[in-house]
């Protein structure tokens, strides 16, 4: 009985060790899947490091690339400012409102004025615009000097409070011309329009003083027709000639004179 129990337990034995071994296996699968867990981490958190340091790269060069550009612009537009001229040192052609019949006389005091005060490098020219015209008196043929703008002189000058004192100081010199009291320069095609009077005043023909024009009505002083009363239809004023139609006889009919032998009604 003694040898059946020993053999029984011999038996059993094997048995009750396969559980343990089969527990052992398990945790070495466990162990070497925690492992594999372990090894895989470090690789995922290098990876993300990777690309937040790429990231970081491309922001600080995208960062730098628009400060270049920034400083680019920035130097561009210094460059137009310093080429841009200095209105501030430069002279300018200006109307001065003055007493009429004066215009020259007041010019003359004005360049007194600048002399004396030691004023020379800020005035240019000191102008009273004028023009030649040929007109007729009493029958005679004569040239004579025509103001361009009764009441007005024009000087070049630069405006800073020594010269705009010596200027409004100047008797007979009313104001500048310009919009809320502010001076304001002649546009270059007017500059053009007086430099160019000046200077061709004794080079040009002297322009012919008609006062009248297309479609006025004037009265003939001179000649066959003088009192007669009209409509100036045609005006030569290379020739000096003029056509005016007048009533002869219920009919309307032109006549040509000499300019002077009109004038304006």
């Amino acid at each position: 009985m003694s040898e059946e129990s020993n053999k029984l337990a011999d038996q059993a034995s094997p048995e009750s060790d396969a559980p343990t071994v089969v527990e052992d296996e398990a945790v070495s699968s466990e162990e070497v899947s925690s492992d594999e867990v372990s090894s895989e981490e470090p690789e995922e958190t290098e990876s993300n490091e990777a690309v937040e340091e790429e990231a970081a790269e491309v922001e600080e060069a995208e960062s730098e690339e628009a400060e270049e550009e920034l400083e680019e612009v920035e130097e561009e537009e210094e460059e137009a400012v310093a080429e841009e001229p200095d209105d501030s040192s430069k002279m300018n052609w200006y109307i001065l409102k003055v007493q009429s019949n004066r215009e020259r006389s007041i010019a003359d005091a004005l360049r007194r004025k600048v002399a004396i005060e030691g004023l020379d490098e800020f005035f240019g020219e000191v102008i009273v615009p004028m023009e030649k015209v040929t007109e007729f008196k009493a029958g005679k043929k004569r040239v004579v000097q025509r103001k361009l703008y009764p009441g007005y002189i024009v000087v070049n000058m630069l405006i800073n409070d020594d010269t705009w004192f010596a200027v409004r100081e100047t008797s007979g010199i009313g104001d500048f011309t310009g919009a809320h009291g502010k001076p304001s320069p002649m546009l270059p095609h007017e500059v053009v329009r007086i430099i160019q009077t000046e200077e061709e005043e004794t080079d040009e023909a002297p322009k012919l003083n008609i006062t009248f024009k297309l479609g006025d009505r004037v009265k003939i002083k001179e000649g066959t027709f003088e009192s007669f009363e009209g409509e100036v239809s045609e005006i030569d004023e290379h020739s000096g000639r003029v056509t005016v139609m007048i009533n002869i006889f219920g009919r309307s009919t032109p006549v040509e004179l000499e300019y002077w032998q009109a004038e304006q009604l």
